[in-house]
């Protein structure tokens, strides 16, 4: 059987890393559907929630590990590339717009329908906008330049902070069946976010940081503590980190060349 010259690459490690992403998303798909069908019964549905939101966090994790390791091994392809943004069209894409759905924006019938398409739609053509930016690029520093900096609220971002501050919602409303008055802010966030993932508001990707990033002791403590104090706090500082990169995109430009350079800086003492 011969293989035809034009047959991509396809290299096991990063792209299961996708496939993890893509899994996630999908299964955060099933649990919001789930929830529906619990919600007609007027069962509680706040399980189903939790669950659909550890599947799109666990989906960021994912989209975190596949392009690192793709780098660290030199196997980046384009079909890695194509794969990546199939998988975060449904993690980050339709999996937040449905949850969002499913929690108020049913109750505004046919207008929920557009406000939550409106979102999913920004999110796909960001998606591609970044794919044919990539591919147009033939320059090394452009494309290094490219690759340092995202123009515009990134995807998986968005949907982390929607599903961090879900999260917290849920937190603040325990006990209860279903979210509160606080839910009437989600479908705000989500035209927002969909207004900031085409902005031109400047974001540090971090992609140079990897497995072979040095950095100094009191560093690396201060960054074990604050993720240590994250798991403790899971139902409220998730939410206030991703706040402070959407924040943090705002206050940017207007920060000197050396603090911007120590806040972001990836590549210290690499080998």
């Amino acid at each position: 059987m011969t293989v035809s010259k034009h047959e991509p690459k396809i290299y096991l490690l990063p792209n299961m890393m996708t496939a993890g992403n893509l899994f996630c998303g999908f299964a955060a798909v099933l649990k919001i559907i789930e929830a529906a069908l619990l919600n007609n019964g007027g069962e509680p549905v706040t399980n189903c929630y939790h669950q659909a939101l550890a599947f799109i966090l666990g989906a960021c994790v994912f989209d975190l590990l596949d392009g690192r390791v793709a780098r660290l091994g030199g196997c980046e392809s384009p079909f890695g590339r194509e794969f990546d943004s199939l998988a975060d069209v449904v993690s980050f894409g339709l999996a937040p717009a449905l949850l969002v759905y499913q929690i108020v924006l049913k109750d505004f019938h046919k207008t929920g329908w557009v406000i939550a398409f409106i979102y999913l739609l920004c999110g796909a053509l960001r998606l591609a906008r970044f794919n044919c930016i990539a591919s147009a690029i033939k320059d090394s520093s452009e494309l290094k330049e490219h690759s340092n900096e995202f123009m515009g609220f990134p995807i998986p971002a968005a949907a982390g902070l929607i599903a961090s501050l879900t999260l917290f919602m849920l937190w603040l409303e325990e006990g209860a069946r279903t979210i509160g008055r606080w839910k009437f802010a989600l479908p705000v966030l989500l035209l927002f976010l969909s207004f900031m993932m085409f902005s031109h508001v400047r974001y540090p990707s971090f992609k140079g940081l990897n497995w072979r990033t040095q950095h100094s002791l009191p560093r690396f403590l201060l960054i074990i503590v604050i993720l240590a104090f994250a798991g403790l706090n899971y139902e409220w500082m998730p939410a206030l980190l991703f706040v402070g990169f959407l924040l943090y995109g705002f206050i940017r430009p207007l920060l000197s060349p050396p603090l911007r350079k120590e806040i972001e800086e990836e590549t210290e003492k690499q080998e």
